[in-house]
């Protein structure tokens, strides 16, 4: 941070202008001395003159005055001399060397009986003054000691002001939000109490701010999370189901497993409650690495002996290993209040594709889960749902080649929804991409994606999407728009270099964009300086930022304030049916007062009813899209 002294610029420029001033007043009242003092030696000089004139005019008449008076006259600098009676000129004198200027006329009658007048024309006594080398000297001398002593003054001022000149700087470091930067510049600053109450102060902020994160993701836990397991409960599971789903339909295709135990034979034993608390956390701690590979899994317990897993994007191959496994592994776990080994946990799995209705798969699971129990043995059911879209039966293989061919052939298109913001002014558009297939059939986002992912093809399916935007969408207007990055891109130096080359040559155009980046980003901070480097080079450019889907894990609002995010979305599983929720309303009013001295504004999306908008304005939302506020149009 640049020095500012502040305080020694202001009171150094008053103590020079004080000094400045008095300089002035005293060097003022020697000139007017020194003028009025040689003036007034000049009027006794020609008193003088006067007297020894006028004595011996009376005792010899004007005989011999040019014997002796063309001398005094030259001694006192006279220019031109007459004496006269009755303008008759008895004596006159003219200097060798006349003066042209800065001359003093005197006329006067020094003998009133006979009218004898003296008239003459003299130098002003102040103006025939030389300074000498002696009086230079002192002059010198004078002026250095004057400089030595401002100088030191100045040295001796700024030292004494050292100590306020920190607190200056820390204070503005402060009122810059740097508050770590102040924390460490303790420095010397004066007074010393002062000093010391900012830094009493800064560490009782950041306890403060410790305190309300620690708080805030309490309550978000004690909301959505299991106190037992510490997965999500059926408030989380809830919300989740239904951000997959549009109209109570699902969005896209997946497996939705439900894992119970036997009543009798675990949960209700009260002889061993701390035991069977263990027990469900060595379960969740075995289940949690088999899926954490999946994209947006969700993970919770839904009733005290049952836990559900929803697995999107998941073919009905790997749901077939996925169950084997899970059941597996939770069978390697022993309790000693389990009476039959054999036939105590069970696990019922069902299918779903896009357009099932959620009720529809919940009951077809349960079916399946009934179905494993029938089998009075530790197994697994499938619920057959008959034929699989043809979409989804794709190979890893064939997505491959389908997206590779896409990608040359530049079959991506970009479809626009706008954001509005709480007085209903639109903001921005948010871009979202879509692919055409062979039969120019539209293949939804939520298909290939997922698969873009596996395939390690993102970055250039967005580097085409954002191509799109840039040369396409905005040269023919004014309007923001918003992209959706992935962590491949963020982290892929192929196009971070591209983008950064393309952001510089159209530097007006990168302050009309705004990236979103998703939270799960920031969760699994593998990537975290990196991240941060590419984030920072698009803040740097003029971009804005957005971290989305906020609300889909149970975490703190920490890195929203380390990345200074522009805008925070909430993810649709928040959203929905939030006018009915006071759980998520709560969320919400968490998550506002978390960030509220941060730049962020909160946003939403997935709005699809004027209660959820109106609930959302309410509760401090800024903005918002969906389909409540504008459909996505395709350009």
């Amino acid at each position: 941070m640049k020095f500012t002294k502040i305080l020694t610029k202001k009171i150094t420029s008053f103590w020079l202008l004080s000094l400045s001033g008095v300089a002035f007043v005293f060097l003022l009242c020697a000139v007017m001395s020194f003028i009025q003092l040689a003036y007034q030696f000049q009027q006794n000089k020609i008193s003088e003159l006067e007297s020894m004139v006028l004595k011996h005019y009376q005792h010899q008449g004007v005989r011999n005055l040019e014997a002796w008076l063309p001398s005094v006259l030259t001694a006192y600098h006279v220019d031109q001399y007459s004496l006269s009676v009755d303008n008759k000129i008895l004596f006159s004198f003219q200097a060798p060397q006349p003066s042209e200027s800065n001359l003093r006329h005197y006329q006067r009658v020094i003998e009133p009986q006979s009218g004898l007048t003296m008239t003459m024309d003299v130098q002003s006594f102040y103006l025939q003054h030389r300074l000498g080398w002696y009086e230079l000297i002192i002059l010198f001398i004078g002026l250095l000691a004057i400089g030595i002593f401002v100088r030191l003054s100045l040295s001796w001022l700024a030292n004494e002001l050292a100590g306020i000149e920190q607190l200056a700087e820390r204070s503005q470091l402060i009122l810059e939000g740097d508050l770590s930067s102040a924390k460490q510049a303790v420095g010397k600053g004066r007074p010393r109490m002062i000093n010391r109450a900012l830094s009493r102060l800064l560490d009782d902020l950041e306890d403060a701010k410790q305190e309300r994160s620690r708080l805030d993701q309490f309550i978000r836990a004690n909301t959505f999370l299991d106190p037992v397991t510490q997965i999500g409960n059926h408030l989380y599971f809830e919300n989740r189901i239904d951000a997959l789903t549009h109209d109570n339909k699902m969005i896209a295709y997946g497996v939705i497993f439900l894992l119970e135990f036997d009543n009798d034979a675990l949960l209700y034993e009260p002889t061993d409650i701390e035991a069977n608390k263990v027990y469900l956390t060595q379960i969740v701690e075995v289940i949690t690495p088999l899926i954490a590979e999946i994209n947006d899994v969700i993970f919770a317990r839904r009733t005290p002996s049952q836990l559900v897993i929803v697995a999107p994007q998941l073919s009905l191959a790997e749901a077939d290993i996925l169950a084997s496994r899970i059941l597996k592994n939770c069978l390697v776990l022993e309790h000693r209040q389990i009476v039959n080994h054999d036939n105590y946990l069970h696990l019922g799995a069902a299918f779903y594709k896009a357009e099932d209705a959620q009720l529809q798969i919940i009951e077809e699971a349960e079916m399946a889960l009934r179905a494993a129990q029938l089998q009075r043995f530790n197994t697994w059911f499938m619920y057959d749902k008959g034929a699989v879209d043809k979409e989804i039966a794709k190979g890893s293989v064939r997505w491959r080649s389908f997206l590779e061919y896409a990608l040359v052939n530049k079959r991506f298109f970009v479809l626009t929804q706008p954001v509005f913001d709480s007085d209903n002014t639109q903001l921005h558009y948010e871009v979202f991409s879509r692919v055409r297939d062979n039969q120019d059939n539209e293949i939804r986002a939520t298909l290939f994606i997922p698969m873009a992912n596996k395939c390690g093809l993102m970055p250039q399916i967005e580097r085409q999407v954002l191509e799109r935007v840039l040369f396409e969408l905005m040269p023919n207007n004014e309007l923001t728009y918003s992209i959706n990055l992935t962590l491949d891109s963020l982290t892929s130096r192929a196009f971070t270099r591209w983008i950064r080359t393309s952001l510089l040559e159209h530097r007006k155009l990168a302050e009309r964009l705004v990236f979103e980046v998703s939270e799960e980003v920031f969760i699994k901070r593998e990537h975290d300086e990196q991240v941060r480097k590419t984030l920072v080079m698009l803040s740097g450019m003029g971009a804005k930022l957005s971290v989305d889907h906020v609300g889909k894990q149970v975490v703190g609002t920490h890195y929203i304030q380390s990345f200074e995010f522009d805008y925070v979305k909430l993810d649709r599983s928040i959203v929905r049916q939030v006018h009915q929720r006071p759980e998520n309303q709560l969320y919400i009013r968490s998550l506002i007062g978390g960030i509220f001295r941060t730049k962020a504004q909160v946003m939403a999306e997935g709005i699809e009813l004027l209660e959820e908008w109106q609930t959302l304005k309410i509760l401090g939302v800024s903005a918002g899209q969906g389909p409540f506020l504008g459909d996505t149009l395709i350009v």
